[in-house]
């Protein structure tokens, strides 16, 4: 059987969602559970993202067994929904373009606005929440869908040389680099945050659950979190043997 890429199962979700059949009208009636996660740098939450959505198929009720996450992959689906251009894809990129080329590029015509690519991003998470059955992995998805009765809000942190450490295992930093590629992104997190939806990243009020992954193994976070959601919405999970 041919194991498919986040990127596939991806693409076969957003397939699945866009259709106009029965089915999928059904399903938006009755959406699965919408995990976000928002992260500190350097924890490494794609394996622990790979991880959940294997946990959370295997436990799901009929239907409702497509699960799929979206990091990096949102990007392509903002775009997909708004028919943006591919110059773009470089702008949603950045969570803190620098200050005189963003200024640049928005009197020239290149980019719309940034509260335009905020707009469209919200639309995005929403549709896909809509849905259900999705983990979202940043860009504020949490404060996006905060009042939808289908979520379950995630954090996670650890500390700064253990993130360090995994970012130089990850992208093959030397360690200084590592240390700055760390600070500036998670700078960069916190100032898209506050810049556009006036809160801070680091309030613990924003999340049903904060974990420290220097605590944990991979697989007991995902433990972690899969119990909780499956507690919270037991009625798309089989009931326990």
């Amino acid at each position: 059987m041919k194991v498919l890429g986040s990127y596939e199962k991806a693409r076969i979700y957003i397939e699945k969602q866009s259709t106009e059949d029965a089915e999928a009208q059904k399903r938006k009636m009755n959406p699965g559970p919408t995990i976000t996660i928002s992260r500190e740098t350097g924890i490494g939450a794609t394996a622990i993202c790979e991880i959940l959505i294997n946990y959370f198929n295997s436990k799901a009720i009929e239907n409702y067994d497509d699960w799929t996450y979206f990091d990096k992959e949102l990007i392509t689906k903002v775009m997909e929904d708004h028919n943006l251009p591919e110059h773009i894809k470089k702008f949603l990129s950045e969570e803190k373009p620098a200050q005189f080329s963003s200024w640049l590029r928005e009197i020239l015509g290149i980019t719309p606005s940034k509260l335009s690519m905020l707009y469209k991003t919200s639309r995005t998470i929403l549709k896909l929440a809509e849905y259900g059955n999705v983990i979202i992995v940043g860009r504020g998805a949490n404060i996006i869908t905060a009042k939808l009765p289908n979520t379950f809000h995630v954090r996670l942190v650890a500390p700064l040389n253990y993130r360090i450490e995994n970012a130089m295992r990850l992208y093959n930093l030397e360690r200084k680099n590592a240390a700055e590629f760390i600070q500036e992104a998670d700078d960069a997190r916190k100032d898209y945050i506050l810049n556009f939806f006036h809160r801070n990243i680091e309030d613990p009020l924003l999340y049903h659950l904060v974990i420290n992954t220097n605590l944990l193994e991979a697989e007991e976070i995902a433990d972690m979190i899969g119990g909780w959601v499956i507690r919270k919405f037991k009625n798309f999970f089989k009931p326990a043997i």
